[in-house]
């Protein structure tokens, strides 16, 4: 079921050059704030490319059966079986099952609010809004609070009282090798724990409310009827990351493993599920950190781009005293945006690739001026000599 609200905002010509006024420094903040991010991100990218190139460099592939003392301090790499003799669980519900990590994911099934607006500008330059607010239920694995809602009267949500959690054994063993907490944060590799009937018996032992339990579709299910839930019901799944082959590349102190620090300062303590060599370890993390590059890299150029728009945004306004103009003005802000936060973003990065790889961007920019000034030479060379003018007759 859902139902629907509907609201009129009418915005003055005044009013809205006020609020544009408002964006002009918003605009500027994230303008420089992506300038920031953006410079940061390329010495991120090469201090951590450094790092990885070093650490690779200077591992040391080891067995698991037996330390080596005479490896205390190295940057080592081991694989093998991972052991524990803990068991983790969940106190709450009863639940418990052999592995590393058990993480309880919550859902409350909740009224939530969506809206859709639709401005018309008018002339003069004021603006018109229509927005509807639809209601309807779903689960939902946060808390979405009911008195913010437009119409709150008749979709009020219950606090919601269980939470995620997780619960993680305090130690595991690697042969002769104690992996403690920093190195079992990183493992990975969760898998769906599918709850059966059997457990309903244990899970009604350590539940202590009142509301009726029950396991549909491999799940704890906290209501009266889980083919038909209301508002309030809850379910509750689990996963599992179980013990196994492990991968490792870290500071060998003792038997532990902590973060080798590089000469860059940057902390390398690596975990992979499965037998994975020290070299496809490496390769991967390089892998990770050129993605997260272009990623940050694109993130900064949309949101200068925005702030750019922001900036301008009052020229579009101004216009709109006659609508047909302001959407022109606008269009034209946005290119002009655009072109903005193609140059200051791409100068950023220009620059400090020029601040953190000086003696690679030079010579970078020598070959370029080298190829440049062939191509130029080749296209002279290949030029047409200029025809002899005719001779004048005597």
């Amino acid at each position: 079921m859902s139902d629907s609200f509907r609201e009129v905002t009418s915005t003055s010509w005044f009013g809205r050059i006020g609020r544009s006024i408002g964006g002009v420094l918003i605009g500027l903040l994230l303008v420089i704030g992506m300038v920031i991010l953006l410079f940061w991100n390329e010495g991120r990218a090469v201090t951590t490319a450094k790092a990885l190139a070093e650490g690779a460099g200077v591992v040391v592939s080891i067995r698991p059966d037996a330390v080596d003392p005479g490896n205390d301090g190295k940057l080592v790499h081991v694989g093998g079986k991972v052991t524990t003799d803990s068991t983790p669980a969940d106190p709450d519900f009863g639940i418990s099952a052999p592995g590393l990590r058990l993480e309880r994911s919550v859902e409350m099934y909740q009224w939530k609010q969506d809206s859709k607006s639709e401005t018309k500008t008018k002339l003069g330059g004021g603006e018109e809004t229509v927005t509807t607010y639809t209601y309807s239920k779903d689960w939902s694995d946060r808390p979405i609070d009911s008195s913010d809602f437009k119409q709150p009267s008749g979709h009020s949500n219950p606090s919601m009282e269980i939470r995620d959690q997780r619960y993680q054994v305090p130690r595991a063993a690697l042969g002769a090798f104690t992996l403690d907490q920093p190195v079992i944060d990183l493992v990975g590799g969760d898998e769906r724990l599918a709850l059966t009937s059997g457990q309903l018996g244990a899970v009604r032992d350590a539940f202590s409310g009142t509301t009726k339990v029950s396991i549909a579709g491999g799940e704890i299910y906290l209501g009266p009827n889980p083919a038909s839930p209301a508002v309030g019901d809850y379910r509750i799944s689990y996963t599992i990351v179980p013990a196994g082959d492990m991968s490792i590349i870290g500071k060998q102190t003792g038997s532990r493993f902590e973060p080798y620090t590089t000469k860059a300062g940057y902390d390398l303590l690596m975990v992979d599920s499965g037998l994975v060599p020290a070299e496809k370890m490496f390769a991967e993390a390089v892998t990770e950190n050129t993605i997260l590059t272009w990623i940050l890299r694109a993130v900064g150029l949309v949101v200068i781009f925005i702030g750019f728009a922001l900036l301008l945004g009052p020229l579009g306004v101004i216009a709109d005293v006659i609508p047909f103009l302001g959407s022109i003005v606008r269009l034209g802000a946005g290119v002009l945006a655009f072109v903005a936060a193609l140059l200051v973003g791409v100068t950023t990065i220009a620059v400090a690739w020029f601040w953190y790889r000086p003696l690679l961007s030079i010579g970078l920019v020598a070959i370029t001026l080298g190829v440049a000034y062939v191509l130029s030479r080749m296209g002279k060379a290949k030029a047409p000599a200029p025809a002899a003018a005719p001779a004048t007759a005597q």
